[in-house]
Protein backbone atom coordinates (compact mmCIF):
# COMPACT_ATOMS: atom_id res chain seq x y z
CA UNK A 1 0.00 0.00 0.00
CA UNK A 2 1.00 3.18 -0.62
CA UNK A 3 0.41 6.79 1.63
CA UNK A 4 0.76 10.37 -0.39
CA UNK A 5 1.68 12.83 1.63
CA UNK A 6 0.99 15.69 -0.59
CA UNK A 7 -1.96 14.48 -2.98
CA UNK A 8 -4.25 17.26 -5.14
CA UNK A 9 -7.19 15.06 -5.35
CA UNK A 10 -9.56 18.25 -4.94
CA UNK A 11 -8.11 20.32 -8.06
CA UNK A 12 -10.38 18.14 -10.62
CA UNK A 13 -13.26 18.87 -9.16
CA UNK A 14 -14.23 22.36 -10.75
CA UNK A 15 -12.97 21.18 -14.06
CA UNK A 16 -11.84 25.32 -15.02
CA UNK A 17 -9.67 25.24 -11.74
CA UNK A 18 -6.56 24.32 -13.37
CA UNK A 19 -6.55 26.39 -16.62
CA UNK A 20 -7.90 29.73 -14.52
CA UNK A 21 -4.96 29.32 -12.03
CA UNK A 22 -2.33 29.41 -14.70
CA UNK A 23 -4.69 32.55 -16.26
CA UNK A 24 -4.37 34.06 -12.64
CA UNK A 25 -0.63 33.53 -12.18
CA UNK A 26 0.22 35.13 -15.63
CA UNK A 27 -2.58 38.16 -15.47
CA UNK A 28 -1.87 41.58 -15.34
CA UNK A 29 -2.49 43.34 -12.54
CA UNK A 30 -2.00 47.15 -11.27
CA UNK A 31 1.29 47.97 -12.45
CA UNK A 32 4.00 48.08 -14.70
CA UNK A 33 6.19 45.91 -12.90
CA UNK A 34 3.03 43.76 -12.27
CA UNK A 35 2.88 43.60 -16.16
CA UNK A 36 5.97 43.01 -16.61
CA UNK A 37 5.99 39.45 -14.15
CA UNK A 38 3.06 38.37 -15.85
CA UNK A 39 4.50 38.67 -19.23
CA UNK A 40 7.50 36.80 -18.12
CA UNK A 41 5.66 34.30 -16.36
CA UNK A 42 3.06 33.77 -19.26
CA UNK A 43 6.20 32.79 -21.92
CA UNK A 44 8.31 30.77 -19.38
CA UNK A 45 5.01 28.72 -18.49
CA UNK A 46 4.15 28.07 -21.76
CA UNK A 47 7.45 26.64 -23.50
CA UNK A 48 8.60 24.85 -20.38
CA UNK A 49 6.18 23.76 -18.26
CA UNK A 50 2.41 23.76 -18.77
CA UNK A 51 2.42 22.18 -22.36
CA UNK A 52 0.13 19.22 -21.73
CA UNK A 53 -1.91 21.75 -18.97
CA UNK A 54 -5.10 20.64 -20.28
CA UNK A 55 -4.55 16.95 -19.92
CA UNK A 56 -6.95 15.16 -17.91
CA UNK A 57 -6.50 15.09 -14.10
CA UNK A 58 -3.58 12.81 -12.70
CA UNK A 59 -5.32 12.33 -9.32
CA UNK A 60 -9.05 10.55 -9.08
CA UNK A 61 -10.35 8.10 -6.72
CA UNK A 62 -10.00 5.47 -9.88
CA UNK A 63 -6.36 6.35 -10.16
CA UNK A 64 -5.31 6.17 -6.66
CA UNK A 65 -6.82 3.05 -6.39
CA UNK A 66 -5.49 1.72 -9.56
CA UNK A 67 -1.76 3.11 -8.20
CA UNK A 68 -2.57 0.58 -4.86
CA UNK A 69 -2.85 4.03 -2.48
CA UNK A 70 -4.61 3.57 0.74
CA UNK A 71 -4.38 6.68 2.07
CA UNK A 72 -4.14 10.28 0.26
CA UNK A 73 -3.56 13.28 1.85
CA UNK A 74 -6.18 15.45 -0.06
CA UNK A 75 -4.93 19.23 -0.90
CA UNK A 76 -7.28 21.79 -0.07
CA UNK A 77 -5.65 25.28 -1.98
CA UNK A 78 -7.60 28.26 -3.50
CA UNK A 79 -5.27 29.42 -5.94
CA UNK A 80 -7.35 32.97 -6.52
CA UNK A 81 -6.73 33.55 -2.76
CA UNK A 82 -3.08 33.06 -2.83
CA UNK A 83 -3.44 35.01 -6.60
CA UNK A 84 -5.48 37.64 -5.41
CA UNK A 85 -5.44 40.08 -8.56
CA UNK A 86 -7.86 42.61 -6.17
CA UNK A 87 -4.56 43.11 -4.22
CA UNK A 88 -0.83 44.05 -4.88
CA UNK A 89 1.78 41.74 -4.98
CA UNK A 90 3.21 40.73 -1.11
CA UNK A 91 -0.19 41.69 0.18
CA UNK A 92 -1.19 40.27 3.82
CA UNK A 93 -4.17 37.82 3.72
CA UNK A 94 -8.02 38.89 3.92
CA UNK A 95 -10.30 36.94 6.26
CA UNK A 96 -12.65 35.58 3.05
CA UNK A 97 -10.15 33.54 2.04
CA UNK A 98 -11.11 30.42 4.79
CA UNK A 99 -14.71 30.95 3.63
CA UNK A 100 -13.38 29.88 0.43
CA UNK A 101 -11.07 27.56 1.54
CA UNK A 102 -14.01 25.63 3.66
CA UNK A 103 -16.38 25.26 0.83
CA UNK A 104 -13.75 23.74 -1.08
CA UNK A 105 -13.41 21.14 1.23
CA UNK A 106 -17.09 20.61 1.38
CA UNK A 107 -17.22 20.31 -2.24
CA UNK A 108 -14.47 17.16 -1.70
CA UNK A 109 -16.86 15.62 0.91
CA UNK A 110 -19.63 15.49 -0.74
CA UNK A 111 -18.16 14.34 -4.49
CA UNK A 112 -16.77 11.48 -2.00
CA UNK A 113 -20.22 10.60 -0.23
CA UNK A 114 -22.11 11.09 -3.70
CA UNK A 115 -19.95 9.38 -6.33
CA UNK A 116 -17.57 7.34 -4.51
CA UNK A 117 -18.86 6.09 -1.22
CA UNK A 118 -18.07 2.43 -2.29
CA UNK A 119 -14.65 2.80 -2.76
CA UNK A 120 -13.82 6.04 -0.39
CA UNK A 121 -14.10 7.90 2.47
CA UNK A 122 -13.38 10.65 4.86
CA UNK A 123 -11.09 10.02 7.66
CA UNK A 124 -11.16 12.74 10.10
CA UNK A 125 -8.90 10.98 13.01
CA UNK A 126 -6.96 7.94 13.23
CA UNK A 127 -9.61 5.78 14.40
CA UNK A 128 -11.43 6.59 11.25
CA UNK A 129 -8.56 5.92 9.03
CA UNK A 130 -7.93 2.70 10.61
CA UNK A 131 -11.58 2.03 10.19
CA UNK A 132 -11.06 2.61 6.38
CA UNK A 133 -8.08 0.55 6.01
CA UNK A 134 -10.05 -2.26 7.56
CA UNK A 135 -12.77 -1.89 5.01
CA UNK A 136 -10.55 -1.73 2.16
CA UNK A 137 -11.28 2.06 0.75
CA UNK A 138 -9.67 4.98 0.14
CA UNK A 139 -8.71 6.94 2.63
CA UNK A 140 -8.82 11.07 1.71
CA UNK A 141 -7.54 13.47 4.53
CA UNK A 142 -8.00 17.40 4.28
CA UNK A 143 -4.36 19.46 4.55
CA UNK A 144 -4.27 22.57 3.57
CA UNK A 145 -1.56 24.42 1.19
CA UNK A 146 -0.81 28.09 2.38
CA UNK A 147 -0.96 29.76 5.44
CA UNK A 148 -2.59 32.83 4.14
CA UNK A 149 -6.12 31.07 3.98
CA UNK A 150 -6.62 30.88 7.74
CA UNK A 151 -7.28 34.64 8.57
CA UNK A 152 -6.22 38.54 8.49
CA UNK A 153 -5.24 38.27 12.70
CA UNK A 154 -3.92 36.53 15.28
CA UNK A 155 -7.64 35.85 16.85
CA UNK A 156 -9.10 34.67 12.95
CA UNK A 157 -5.99 31.98 12.34
CA UNK A 158 -6.70 30.79 15.94
CA UNK A 159 -10.29 30.27 15.75
CA UNK A 160 -10.30 29.00 11.98
CA UNK A 161 -7.44 26.47 12.60
CA UNK A 162 -9.57 24.73 15.25
CA UNK A 163 -12.13 24.89 13.46
CA UNK A 164 -10.87 22.61 10.52
CA UNK A 165 -8.77 20.88 13.44
CA UNK A 166 -12.30 19.75 14.40
CA UNK A 167 -13.13 18.75 10.58
CA UNK A 168 -10.04 16.56 10.28
CA UNK A 169 -7.67 18.63 9.02
CA UNK A 170 -4.09 17.11 9.43
CA UNK A 171 -1.72 19.51 8.47
CA UNK A 172 -1.17 22.70 6.66
CA UNK A 173 2.00 24.02 4.91
CA UNK A 174 2.57 27.24 6.15
CA UNK A 175 4.24 28.82 2.78
CA UNK A 176 3.74 28.43 -0.59
CA UNK A 177 4.03 29.93 -3.64
CA UNK A 178 3.91 33.64 -3.11
CA UNK A 179 4.43 35.72 -0.04
CA UNK A 180 1.32 37.11 1.83
CA UNK A 181 2.83 38.39 4.81
CA UNK A 182 2.44 34.79 6.35
CA UNK A 183 6.24 33.27 6.32
CA UNK A 184 8.76 33.84 3.67
CA UNK A 185 9.16 31.13 0.62
CA UNK A 186 11.50 29.80 -1.65
CA UNK A 187 11.44 29.82 -5.38
CA UNK A 188 8.92 27.22 -6.04
CA UNK A 189 8.03 27.73 -9.97
CA UNK A 190 9.89 25.14 -11.91
CA UNK A 191 9.17 27.46 -14.90
CA UNK A 192 11.33 30.09 -13.20
CA UNK A 193 15.31 30.02 -12.32
CA UNK A 194 15.73 30.78 -8.53
CA UNK A 195 17.44 34.25 -9.23
CA UNK A 196 14.60 35.55 -11.97
CA UNK A 197 11.82 34.47 -9.23
CA UNK A 198 13.38 36.68 -6.39
CA UNK A 199 13.87 39.36 -8.80
CA UNK A 200 10.14 39.29 -9.77
CA UNK A 201 8.97 38.55 -6.27
CA UNK A 202 10.99 40.03 -3.47
CA UNK A 203 10.63 39.14 0.39
CA UNK A 204 12.21 41.08 3.36
CA UNK A 205 11.24 40.78 6.76
CA UNK A 206 11.24 37.96 9.25
CA UNK A 207 10.86 34.46 8.31
CA UNK A 208 7.61 34.58 10.18
CA UNK A 209 5.36 37.68 10.73
CA UNK A 210 3.01 37.86 13.50
CA UNK A 211 0.51 36.08 11.21
CA UNK A 212 3.14 33.29 10.78
CA UNK A 213 4.06 32.81 14.62
CA UNK A 214 0.15 32.77 15.52
CA UNK A 215 -0.61 30.18 12.68
CA UNK A 216 2.16 27.82 14.06
CA UNK A 217 1.11 28.25 17.42
CA UNK A 218 -2.84 27.69 16.73
CA UNK A 219 -1.26 23.96 14.50
CA UNK A 220 0.22 22.70 18.25
CA UNK A 221 -2.82 23.88 20.27
CA UNK A 222 -5.13 21.64 18.15
CA UNK A 223 -2.39 19.09 16.90
CA UNK A 224 -2.50 20.36 13.41
CA UNK A 225 0.93 18.79 11.83
CA UNK A 226 3.56 21.72 10.61
CA UNK A 227 4.52 21.07 7.17
CA UNK A 228 7.91 23.31 6.24
CA UNK A 229 7.72 22.35 3.06
CA UNK A 230 7.89 25.83 0.22
CA UNK A 231 9.99 27.87 3.46
CA UNK A 232 13.09 29.59 3.19
CA UNK A 233 15.70 29.47 4.85
CA UNK A 234 14.60 32.19 7.44
CA UNK A 235 11.10 30.85 8.03
CA UNK A 236 12.70 27.27 8.55
CA UNK A 237 15.01 28.65 11.20
CA UNK A 238 12.61 31.03 13.02
CA UNK A 239 9.84 27.80 13.14
CA UNK A 240 12.28 25.23 14.51
CA UNK A 241 13.33 27.93 16.75
CA UNK A 242 9.48 28.48 17.85
CA UNK A 243 9.11 25.04 18.56
CA UNK A 244 12.31 24.21 20.10
CA UNK A 245 10.96 27.02 22.74
CA UNK A 246 7.11 25.62 23.30
CA UNK A 247 8.38 21.87 23.01
CA UNK A 248 12.51 21.56 23.86
CA UNK A 249 11.86 17.70 24.13
CA UNK A 250 11.15 17.24 20.82
CA UNK A 251 7.32 15.41 20.96
CA UNK A 252 5.75 17.82 18.00
CA UNK A 253 6.64 16.04 15.08
CA UNK A 254 7.39 18.15 11.75
CA UNK A 255 6.81 17.13 8.44
CA UNK A 256 7.95 18.10 5.17
CA UNK A 257 4.94 17.08 2.55
CA UNK A 258 6.26 17.17 -0.90
CA UNK A 259 10.29 17.97 -1.29
CA UNK A 260 13.41 16.53 -3.00
CA UNK A 261 17.04 16.77 -0.96
CA UNK A 262 19.78 19.10 -1.71
CA UNK A 263 21.96 17.50 -4.18
CA UNK A 264 22.31 21.01 -6.72
CA UNK A 265 21.42 24.47 -6.16
CA UNK A 266 17.72 24.61 -5.94
CA UNK A 267 16.27 26.18 -3.04
CA UNK A 268 13.21 24.64 -3.06
CA UNK A 269 14.74 21.47 -1.95
CA UNK A 270 16.15 20.56 1.82
CA UNK A 271 19.57 20.56 2.64
CA UNK A 272 21.01 18.06 5.66
CA UNK A 273 20.60 19.98 8.17
CA UNK A 274 16.61 20.67 7.49
CA UNK A 275 16.83 17.03 7.08
CA UNK A 276 18.40 16.23 10.60
CA UNK A 277 15.71 18.57 12.07
CA UNK A 278 13.01 17.14 11.06
CA UNK A 279 14.15 13.30 11.86
CA UNK A 280 15.28 14.90 15.77
CA UNK A 281 11.43 15.42 15.82
CA UNK A 282 10.53 12.29 14.49
CA UNK A 283 8.97 13.40 11.44
CA UNK A 284 8.50 12.39 8.32
CA UNK A 285 9.95 13.71 4.61
CA UNK A 286 7.65 13.36 1.46
CA UNK A 287 9.52 12.89 -1.86
CA UNK A 288 8.36 14.84 -4.73
CA UNK A 289 7.55 13.40 -8.12
CA UNK A 290 8.53 16.98 -10.27
CA UNK A 291 11.13 16.11 -12.45
CA UNK A 292 12.65 19.70 -11.62
CA UNK A 293 13.34 19.25 -8.37
CA UNK A 294 13.57 15.69 -7.88
CA UNK A 295 16.68 15.19 -10.67
CA UNK A 296 18.47 18.91 -9.80
CA UNK A 297 21.87 17.64 -9.20
CA UNK A 298 21.37 14.28 -9.98
CA UNK A 299 20.82 13.95 -14.25
CA UNK A 300 18.91 15.68 -16.74
CA UNK A 301 15.41 15.16 -17.03
CA UNK A 302 13.96 11.61 -16.75
CA UNK A 303 12.84 9.68 -20.31
CA UNK A 304 12.19 6.18 -18.65
CA UNK A 305 10.58 4.62 -15.25
CA UNK A 306 13.71 3.29 -14.28
CA UNK A 307 15.89 6.81 -14.54
CA UNK A 308 12.86 7.85 -12.22
CA UNK A 309 13.02 5.67 -9.79
CA UNK A 310 17.07 5.44 -9.51
CA UNK A 311 16.09 9.14 -8.68
CA UNK A 312 13.57 8.48 -6.08
CA UNK A 313 16.08 6.22 -4.49
CA UNK A 314 18.74 8.74 -4.60
CA UNK A 315 16.77 10.91 -2.39
CA UNK A 316 15.78 7.79 -0.25
CA UNK A 317 19.40 6.88 0.30
CA UNK A 318 19.92 10.60 1.09
CA UNK A 319 17.52 10.66 3.98
CA UNK A 320 18.88 7.00 5.47
CA UNK A 321 22.85 8.71 5.32
CA UNK A 322 21.51 11.81 7.04
CA UNK A 323 18.80 10.28 9.81
CA UNK A 324 20.50 6.94 10.30
CA UNK A 325 17.67 4.90 9.31
CA UNK A 326 14.58 4.27 6.94
CA UNK A 327 11.93 5.80 9.29
CA UNK A 328 11.76 9.25 7.65
CA UNK A 329 11.54 9.10 4.04
CA UNK A 330 8.15 8.84 2.29
CA UNK A 331 6.32 9.78 -0.81
CA UNK A 332 4.92 12.86 -0.94
CA UNK A 333 3.63 13.03 -5.02
CA UNK A 334 2.23 16.57 -5.20
CA UNK A 335 0.53 15.56 -8.66
CA UNK A 336 -1.48 17.66 -10.03
CA UNK A 337 0.22 19.85 -8.51
CA UNK A 338 1.54 22.01 -10.86
CA UNK A 339 4.85 20.53 -11.23
CA UNK A 340 4.76 19.21 -14.81
CA UNK A 341 7.39 17.40 -15.95
CA UNK A 342 7.10 14.80 -13.50
CA UNK A 343 9.56 12.25 -13.27
CA UNK A 344 8.72 9.77 -16.34
CA UNK A 345 6.65 7.07 -15.81
CA UNK A 346 5.22 8.16 -12.21
CA UNK A 347 2.75 10.86 -14.12
CA UNK A 348 0.02 9.25 -13.20
CA UNK A 349 -1.56 8.41 -9.49
CA UNK A 350 -2.42 5.24 -11.02
CA UNK A 351 1.47 4.48 -11.83
CA UNK A 352 2.20 4.47 -8.01
CA UNK A 353 2.16 0.98 -7.56
CA UNK A 354 5.54 0.83 -9.84
CA UNK A 355 7.18 2.87 -7.25
CA UNK A 356 5.67 1.12 -4.31
CA UNK A 357 7.30 -2.36 -6.08
CA UNK A 358 10.68 -0.96 -6.61
CA UNK A 359 11.01 0.25 -3.35
CA UNK A 360 9.97 -2.86 -1.90
CA UNK A 361 12.22 -4.93 -4.31
CA UNK A 362 15.44 -2.18 -3.71
CA UNK A 363 15.19 -1.89 -0.10
CA UNK A 364 12.92 -5.01 1.61
CA UNK A 365 9.19 -5.92 2.81
CA UNK A 366 9.98 -4.20 5.94
CA UNK A 367 12.00 -0.95 5.03
CA UNK A 368 10.06 -0.77 1.77
CA UNK A 369 6.63 -0.50 3.79
CA UNK A 370 8.24 2.15 5.90
CA UNK A 371 8.93 4.28 3.09
CA UNK A 372 5.97 4.00 0.81
CA UNK A 373 3.23 3.82 3.64
CA UNK A 374 4.34 3.13 7.85
CA UNK A 375 6.53 6.13 8.21
CA UNK A 376 3.47 8.46 7.46
CA UNK A 377 0.68 6.43 9.04
CA UNK A 378 3.02 6.54 12.31
CA UNK A 379 3.34 10.30 12.31
CA UNK A 380 -0.70 10.58 11.98
CA UNK A 381 -1.36 8.16 14.66
CA UNK A 382 0.52 9.50 17.10
CA UNK A 383 -0.30 13.40 17.08
CA UNK A 384 -3.08 13.96 14.34
CA UNK A 385 -6.36 14.88 15.98
CA UNK A 386 -4.92 15.08 19.47
CA UNK A 387 -3.54 11.39 19.30
CA UNK A 388 -0.26 12.08 21.53
CA UNK A 389 -2.61 13.63 24.21
CA UNK A 390 -3.11 17.18 25.30
CA UNK A 391 -1.16 19.64 23.16
CA UNK A 392 2.27 21.70 24.25
CA UNK A 393 0.58 25.29 25.75
CA UNK A 394 2.12 28.31 24.22
CA UNK A 395 3.59 30.87 25.68
CA UNK A 396 0.86 34.14 26.08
Amino acid sequence: MNVDLHSHYPMHLDPAARAATLRAMTAPRRSDEDAIRALILDFASRIANYRSFDSGPAVTVNSLRAGRVGVALSVLYCPFAEMDLELPYGAPPKAGYFTQLTALLETVEREIATHHAQDAGIARNPGELDALLQAGKLALIHVAEGGFHFGATPQEIAANVKTLAARGLAYITVAHLFYRGVARNAPALPFLADPIYKLLFPESGPGLTDLGRALIEAMIEAHVLIDVTHMDESSLGETFGLLDGVDPARTIPVISSHMACRFGDLEYNLTDPWLEKIAERKGVIGIILCDHYATNGIRQRTQTLEESLEVVAQHVDRIRNVTGSHDHAALGTDLDGFIKPTLAGLDDASHLWRLEDAVIARYGATDGAKICSENALRVLRSYWGGAGGPAVRTAG
